[in-house]
């Protein structure tokens, strides 16, 4: 089997910017992601980076609107507990053979990982047509995208890392970028104040940003 590009493409088309979450209690993670879902970015990546994670990914699955999927997919154990969890779609950083493997026979697509050229055309050889292009800021950011786009046409890239408000446009306007992933809709001291309506808002000037 290989890549579900339709699924990916259904899913990445729904907002310019897929929040890339960290969460630590269910509670909060249901709040935050109704906060982003009535700020217009209703993907969620919530990143098997903490011991609540898988908790928080089933809880967000209850949010009207979301489509929750997970991110930072190490190994084979993680996909098949995201899998398990109702995860839509998964993120890895990088592209074990391992990883890769095991995603051939999952029913929940797979973005995986890539920092340079030698890596997007050994995945492409395996099918896979859409990619994280991560860490995007210290791999090269929008430059090193636009320098891929003419030897590989065929590929696009959700650019993930260092990336910002102000940022994102630049990436954005790139023909072989679909979105771009991150963390600053979330930022840490609106969490500690559960400040949802500033997530939101942050949420919305995120949504509000264009695509080609």
């Amino acid at each position: 089997m290989t890549q579900d590009i339709d699924r990916l493409d259904a899913i990445v088309a729904m907002a310019p910017v897929i929040p890339v979450l960290l969460f630590d209690d269910p509670e909060s993670a249901v709040e935050i992601g109704r906060a982003l879902v009535r700020g217009g970015l209703p993907v969620l990546e919530i990143t098997l980076r903490t011991p609540a994670a898988l908790d928080c990914l089933t809880a967000c699955k209850a949010i009207e609107g979301a489509v929750v999927g997970a991110g930072t997919v190490l190994d084979i154990d993680q996909l098949t507990a995201a899998v398990a969890c109702g995860a839509e779609f998964l993120v890895s950083p990088g592209a074990s053979p391992k990883l890769i493997h095991a995603a051939e026979g999952s029913p929940v697509p797979l973005l995986p990982g890539v920092a340079t050229a030698g890596e997007a055309m050994t995945l492409a050889e395996h099918g896979y047509r859409r990619m994280k292009f991560f860490p995007a800021e210290p791999a090269g950011g929008a430059e090193y995208l636009k320098a891929l786009s003419s030897p590989l046409p065929h590929l696009r890239f959700c650019p993930t890392g260092g990336i910002t408000l102000e940022k994102a446009p630049k990436y954005l306007a790139l023909p072989n970028v679909m979105c771009v992933g991150g963390s600053w809709v979330v930022p840490a001291d609106a969490v500690k104040a559960r400040d949802w309506a500033r997530i939101e808002t942050l949420a919305r000037e995120a949504a509000a940003l264009a695509r080609p």
